[in-house]
């Protein structure tokens, strides 16, 4: 049967041959309307791709019945139009292309049918690190350092560039791959193959969603699903729910945009948007800029959502112009959406979708604030930060609170840095970072920054010399507006000079604190805090000697650099006292939204952003000094302490082998809620007591190679080592923070790996057991394969984030979820049984299974294989032996 909605119009562009277009719609038909901007270019990919989907499922009339399809469980295979990656997730992923080629060429099969079928571009934007800064050379001495410690990586990936087609190598240097996705790789319509179709992409870092908010469909998957997706394999997901937010009224004078987006990250994860995706509108959306929009939809793995979608109106159609775009063919996307009814109008109410539910924000009431101080969604208003970080110094220890005893919350630590004596105390401000796709990617928030450092300086304001301040740009973009319209030089004065084009301090790559520093926040046990401009803020991720930081927009992270201290009220204390005795407040230094957008129309202009891109891939001289192999498989070397062949597909046939039954697994971890992907498998600095170093020093290295865990993403013997090693961990089972548990056969405490090789070596199973929100945070697919190389068979949680699940599902490690109403303290499950988990011969998706524990007692769980291809996924012990039987037989 022919697909019924392939359309054919006249000519979108009269210099072209007639073009056709995929169109959901009948053209009368107004329950298409109906449907939400979102599912219509969900939908249309899924029927581009997969034209069997609609009638094998036989929904080609129901489906555009919205209100009835979302609660019937209809299974949809997306197939994106492309897929980003980033170089943390990248390199694993090409790791285990080129281990699949092995295994397929093993079973018989030809290697060169691994290789990417969807268009793939991996952009290096992960491995620059803060090593260097408030110097005119930063930028430079952090790229060489960059260069010398990722080399072996970056000629691995240069090999992944020639030895597969459809891949696409960004070099380091160039900017945040969501920025650059936003500026430059984004096209809103595809125009490929006789048809024009809305773009779409799926990334290997949950930030992908930023995309949203020019109108292109995106989110965030895991490594391993992402690989399955360029081999040609669809996304199988369930028709989510769409939750519409509408925005109303203006936002005030002196608010910015990140200060919209934490607001709405606080709402959104009250409101509970997990594995849904969330649309906006209303005339408020007309008062936002894409960049504006951007930065909310780049928020949206913080709140919960699986996407965050804006869609396109004529402020996005005028972006594509203003970013350079060719206005020929953007008139032409243009027109094609008219004719398919997909440009929206915010102002049009009677252009309002149906949607599950609908919230309402009025932009008037958002205040300035900030997040923290140890999760994106606890949103403090500036105005109350000080009091607040004053009750968390004193409150229980968890996500706002410390524990310090109350005779020490005033402790002072004298030391002296360069010469120079000067005082820490609790709040005190030690990382002060303009940094991440969040913000850098908006020109309104970057040069209010440049605005408020000019009039902060000319007010004779400095920053204290032992604050660890940085620039990182998403893009050269922004340098070169920032540069010409003036206020870089009043950045550098106060110390934000450029370190480097990459995410650097908002994933933890914010370099050494100096050593007195480190020393008196040890000293005095305090309660240090690092203030960014970025969208996380877990505990051990920003810094390990940071216990507290809070997210913030670019202007406010100057103004607290300046303060030096959380605990200022900016409307009663001034910022400081300038050379004559003159207090200045941050309102005498703030600049106003007109002065900020007369600098804008003047200097973000479309030539700024022609310039930059034109020569994107030719501007790193040592990446294109760097020679790599062009052989189809990868000679692997066994002295290689960052790229290795993974044991994934070890002892690999044709044949299935039959899941069975979990009998007496140990519970490894015992965790509550909000346990993130950082906690699970950390990206930053490998701490020098653990067994990841353990294992480097066996190998020859001194701590000074050591580099961080994201950049041995290559290595599984490292990343084995490193899940659950973070510092912040809290293991119910430990009566203190720290990587370890108890190995209950010895009752010894040990750290994670070892517990878990003594289980292994024993041949005893493993699972953890979690509270709500269990893998929320970063896309990282070593999240799941760290724990399945541990010997973890299953994680019973409350609730799950939505890549995670997915990311476990595509190792075979099955997700187990409590009933409703049911969790460990309601069960009284200790975590110190013993559990065996019944798999029955037959599944089906979302079914409950039995768990017996060695005390007797029985009890179920859903098995969180949500859809039939995930269970296929399970027979084949996940979705990389699925793909390469596949591709062998």
């Amino acid at each position: 049967m022919s697909n019924p909605f392939v359309g054919i119009v006249e000519p979108l562009d009269p210099k072209q041959p007639l073009k056709k277009f995929f169109n959901l719609r009948k053209l009368e038909d107004v329950r298409y309307a109906r449907l939400p901007f979102s599912i219509r270019v969900l939908l249309e990919a899924a029927i581009r791709n997969c034209d069997e989907f609609l009638v094998k499922k036989g929904d080609v009339e129901n489906i555009l019945n919205w209100k009835v399809m979302q609660h019937k469980n209809v299974e949809v295979p997306f197939k994106p139009a492309r897929v980003i990656l980033q170089d943390y997730t990248g390199v694993p992923a090409v790791v285990d292309f080129a281990a699949m080629r092995d295994a397929v060429k093993k079973l018989g099969g030809d290697p060169e049918k691994i290789n990417p079928i969807c268009p793939a571009v991996l952009v290096i934007d992960h491995s620059i690190q803060v090593d260097f800064n408030r110097q005119s050379d930063s930028l430079q001495k952090n790229q060489d350092l960059e260069f010398e410690r990722n080399k072996e990586r970056f000629e691995f990936l240069k090999w992944g560039s020639r030895a597969f087609k459809n891949l696409r190598i960004i070099p380091p240097g160039s900017g945040i791959i969501h920025q650059v996705n936003l500026e430059y790789l984004a096209r809103v319509v595809m125009d490929q193959d006789g048809y024009y179709y809305p773009d779409s992409v799926v990334g290997t870092d949950s930030h992908t969603t930023m995309i949203d908010g020019l109108g292109v469909l995106g989110w965030g998957v895991g490594g391993i699903e992402a690989e399955a997706v360029m081999l040609g394999q669809p996304i199988s997901m369930v028709l989510p729910e769409v939750v519409g937010y509408k925005l109303i009224g203006n936002p005030q004078p002196l608010v910015t945009s990140t200060d919209i987006v934490l607001t709405i990250t606080k709402h959104l994860r009250q409101v509970g948007v997990v594995g849904k995706f969330v649309e906006f509108f209303g005339p408020g959306v007309a008062q936002l800029s894409i960049a504006d929009r951007a930065t909310i939809a780049n928020m949206c793995p913080e709140y919960g959502a699986t996407a965050a979608y804006f869609p396109v109106d004529d402020i996005s159609i005028g972006y594509l112009i203003q970013t350079g775009h060719n206005k020929e063919e953007v008139m032409c996307t243009k027109r094609y959406l008219e004719a398919v009814g997909m440009l929206r109008d915010f102002k049009n109410s009677s252009q309002d979708p149906d949607f599950t539910q609908v919230v309402e924000l009025d932009l008037h009431t958002v205040v300035p604030c900030c997040s923290g101080p140890k999760r994106p969604q606890d949103k403090v208003a500036v105005s109350d930060m000080k009091k607040d970080f004053e009750t968390c110094l004193g409150a229980k220890q968890g996500f706002k609170g410390f524990q310090i005893a109350p005779d020490q919350h005033n402790s002072i630590v004298k030391f002296n840095f360069e010469g120079h004596d000067f005082e820490l105390a609790h709040g005190s401000v030690v990382i002060a970072a303009i940094t991440s796709c969040t913000n850098t990617s908006n020109p309104s928030v970057m040069l209010g920054a440049g605005l408020l450092a000019k009039k902060a300086v000319e007010a004779g304001l400095t920053v204290k010399p032992y604050i660890k301040t940085s620039l990182s740009p998403g893009s050269g973009v922004v340098t070169y507006y920032l540069r010409e319209s003036g206020v870089m030089h009043y950045l550098s004065q106060l110390g934000f000079d450029v370190v480097g084009y990459g995410c650097m301090t908002c994933i933890g790559n914010s370099g050494p604190l100096p050593e007195s520093v480190v020393e008196a926040i040890t000293q005095g046990d305090l309660v240090a805090v690092g203030v960014l401009s970025g969208n996380r803020n877990f505990e051990g991720r920003v810094h390990p000697n940071t216990r507290a930081n809070y997210l913030a927009s670019p202007p406010l992270v100057i103004a607290y650099a300046i303060a030096g201290t959380i605990r200022i009220d900016f409307e009663k204390e001034p910022l400081g006292i300038n050379a004559s005795g003159k207090k200045i407040f941050l309102k005498d230094i703030w600049p106003t939204r007109n002065e900020i957008q007369a600098v804008e129309r003047q200097f973000v202009i479309p030539g700024i952003f022609k310039e930059v891109y034109e020569k994107i891939e030719a501007v790193n001289k040592a990446w294109n000094a760097l020679d790599a192999p062009s052989d189809k498989l990868y000679t692997w070397n066994p002295k290689s302490t960052y790229i290795k062949s993974p044991p994934f597909f070890d002892g690999l046939t044709l044949a299935l082998q039959t899941p069975k039954t979990i009998e007496d697994a140990y519970v490894l971890l015992n965790f509550g809620d909000s346990v993130t992907t950082d906690h699970i498998s950390p990206a930053g600095n490998i701490a020098r007591n653990s067994p990841a170093a353990r294992y480097l020093t066996s190998r020859g290295l001194t701590p000074r190679e050591f580099n961080s865990y994201g950049s041995r993403r290559g290595n599984d013997a490292v990343m084995a080592r490193g899940t659950f090693a973070n510092i912040r961990l809290v293991n119910k089972f430990i009566d203190k923070q720290g990587p370890q548990t108890i190995h209950f056969p010895s009752g010894e405490i040990l750290d994670v790996f070892d517990a878990a090789e003594r289980y292994k070596q024993a041949g005893h199973p493993l699972i953890v057991l979690a509270g709500k929100e269990y893998g929320t945070g970063s896309s990282r697919d070593w999240a799941a394969k760290g724990p399945f190389l541990l010997g973890v068979k299953a994680v019973l949680a409350e609730s799950y984030e939505r890549i995670h699940r997915s990311n476990l599902v595509g190792m075979g490690v099955i997700p187990l979820q409590y009933l409703p109403g049911e969790d460990a303290g309601t069960l009284g499950l200790t975590g110190r049984e013993r559990y065996t988990i019944i798999i029955p011969e037959k599944l089906k998706p979302q079914m409950n299974v039995q768990i017996k524990l060695s005390t007797g007692k029985t009890f179920h769980a859903i098995m969180r294989f949500d859809t039939d291809v995930e269970l296929t996924y399970f027979h084949n012990g996940g979705i990389l032996n699925y793909m390469i039987r596949k591709m062998a037989s």
